[in-house]
Formats: C-alpha cells, structure tokens, sequence
C-alpha cells in the first residue's frame, strides 16, 4: 500500500510545475485606452450646464444648429466645439459630459468632459449664474469618476488609463469678463490692480494644475485666455472706434506670458513637460487680425445676438441668425463658430511653438506612441 506522503508530494510537484509553466507564459498586455478627459468653461463645456440650475445654458436653438443632429445640445457653438475637433483628429470618442445619465459602463473608459459653462480660476467669478461646476467641485468630480472606474476595471488599471489620458483645462477668460471687469466697479477692481489681479490668478491657476496632476494627469493642454476685448460683447460695451477695447486686451497681454512662464516652471519643478501652453490668444489674433486669410468675411460680428456687433445679450431663437455661418469667426457673443474651432484645433495640433509651448499635439501623440512601442 502506498504511502500518502508520496501522493502529497506528488501533488505539490505538480502545482508547483504548473506555476511555473504559468509564469513563462506570456500574459495578456492591459487595455491600451484612449480617453481624453476636460475641464473648464463654456469654450469647451459640452452640455453638463443642461443638467444644473443655472441661466448660463445653451440648451436651446440656434444653438447647435450646425451640430450632426441639427439640435442644441450645450456647447456654446452652431456645431463641434473644440474637445469634439480634437478627438476627431485624433480618432477619439468624444467623452460625454460627467452629469450625463448615459456616462456609465464603457461609456467610462472614454473619459469625461467636467467643464461648466461661467466658471472661473477663482471661486467668485461667475456668481451671477449661480449653480455651475466650480473648478474645485470638477477636481471632486474626477475623484468620484475614477472611485467609478476602478469598480469597473480595476484599481492598477483605472490609475493607468488616467495616466495615459489627454487632459485639456481652459480657464481664465472669465474670471476677467465675468469678474474683474463685470461692472465699472467690482470687489476685485477695488482689490487689485490689473497686473496685480493677473499675477494672483496666475497663482490660483497653478494651485488647479498641481491638483490635477496629483490626481494622476500627467498629458495636459492648459490654455491661456484669448484677445477679450475683441469678442462682440467687449466691442459693445467698451469699443468706441470699432477696435478692440484697450483693458481686456491689456489683461489677455498680460495673462498669456505669465501662464508660459509658470508652466515652464511647473514642468521643471515635477520634471516632465506634462503640461503644455495652449496659447489662445496668439491663435485668435492670428484669425482676427487675418480673417480673409482663413475664408472668413467677419471677425468682429457675431453671426448670432442683438445691437452693435451682434454682442449684446444672448443668442436666442429671437436673434439676428447669418445664414453663413462658416464665414464668421464669433457665433455669438463670447464663443467662436464651428469653422473658426477648426482652425484652432489645427493649431493646437500642428501649430508652432508661437501657439503650442513646448511642443504640439502632435509631437505629443508621436511621443506618447514611441514610448509605448
């Protein structure tokens, strides 16, 4: 009769093989996701605002008149926004926005658009539309949809999907129109001045972009604000030879090179370029001060709105409306056409170092693929 210590031992032998074996074999590579996540305002806000109670919406016609479906549906545009040219160029799904029922099960391996229609770099900017996404309150967000994430596909996984992740922050623009020069005289007027007023903002912007990066950005476009006192509204309310007004274009001038330098400071603080300039400003103006150039008849004239230069009040189904849209650079008061995101996003993909500090998407992608290779 045998004995059951050689049967014990003859079991052991063969797990122990079989681990072996198992550990030889080649393992099944993680998923090589592409999800682009996005924060901000109204420039790239593509419908969470539908959801909130709040008058900043674009949740009604015209708007996304241009769009495939023909219908509003939150972005400040005709059609396509910025995030939705940038994942068409780069063969992305377009993330939904974060508040959206339909953000759930794979729709969650795609990303998520945060941003919110009014916000600001400061949290007293935009408090006249009461209940939107404050930057802090987005940053929340991204923790709760990674909590989501890694319930789907793991913890390990989830951290490098975020890792992987194209992230785009557009802040700013606001905190100066719906701010600083909201009325004649406001609480930051009296508190500081202009330059003063950019230099904490440019402070407050660099707290937001450190969060982000501890919360495991680590590819991310952060824009600087565009020419603001040539939009509609500034040229409305401000301009008195047609030119675009003397303060928010000093605050713009202001802006845009400090934001380079503290991302170049911040890149070399972690030690990575993982945060890129997306300088708005050098990208409008290139339009603006062009238009002919780029198929445009008006770069001044917002296609959608009422009173001088169509910059007054909102863009409703009450409107003057162009029926040309593709040759305006503004469809309404505040935000650009279809046409002219297109040129922006082009810029941003394959723009020099004038308008992509340090490198263009680009370069960035071409990066991104040789190191996974």
């Amino acid at each position: 009769m045998s004995s059951p210590s050689i049967f014990v031992t003859i079991f052991f032998t063969a797990l122990l093989m079989d681990t072996a074996i198992g550990a030889l074999a080649p393992q099944p590579a993680a998923p090589d996701y592409h999800a682009f996540f996005v924060f901000g305002d109204s420039l790239v806000d593509n419908g969470n605002n539908n959801f909130l109670f709040t008058p900043a919406r674009a949740d009604a016609p015209p708007y996304g008149i241009d769009y495939p479906t023909h219908l509003p549906t939150g972005r400040f545009s005709n059609g396509k926004n910025i995030p939705d040219l940038i994942c068409e160029e780069l063969g992305y799904e377009p993330p939904l926005p974060y508040l959206s029922p339909a953000l759930t099960g794979e729709k969650l391996l795609e990303g998520a658009n945060f941003a919110s229609a009014g916000i600001g770099i400061l949290p007293d900017t935009g408090i006249q539309f009461v209940n939107i996404l404050r930057i802090s309150r987005q940053l929340e967000l991204f923790q709760t949809y990674q909590q989501r994430l890694s319930d789907l596909i793991g913890r390990d996984q989830a951290q490098q999907l975020v890792q992987k992740a194209l992230v785009l922050i557009t802040l700013g623009g606001n905190d100066y129109v719906n701010n600083y020069f909201l009325i004649p005289i406001t609480a930051r007027r009296l508190q500081y001045s202009l330059p003063d007023y950019t230099r904490y903002l440019i402070t407050e912007y660099k707290k937001i972009l450190v969060s982000l990066y501890n919360l495991g950005a680590r590819t991310v476009m952060v824009t600087g604000t565009g020419p603001l006192g040539c939009a509609p509204a500034e040229l409305a309310m401000r301009s008195t030879d047609g030119n675009c007004a003397k303060e928010p274009q000093q605050a713009a001038a202001i802006f845009n090179p400090l934001l380079v330098q503290m991302i170049q400071g911040l890149n070399k603080e972690i030690g990575s370029d993982a945060f890129t300039v997306v300088n708005a400003k050098e990208m409008h103006d290139e339009i603006i001060m062009n238009p002919k150039t780029y198929g445009f008849t008006s770069s001044k004239v917002a296609c959608c709105g009422q009173g001088p230069y169509n910059g007054l009040g909102l863009c409703t189904a009450a409107s003057y409306l162009c029926s040309n849209r593709s040759e305006f650079v503004f469809w309404d008061a505040f935000h650009p056409t279809e046409a002219a995101n297109k040129l922006i996003v082009q810029m941003i993909m394959d723009g020099s170092n004038k308008f992509m500090h340090p490198m263009n998407l680009s370069t960035i992608m071409a990066v991104h693929a040789s190191s996974r290779t």
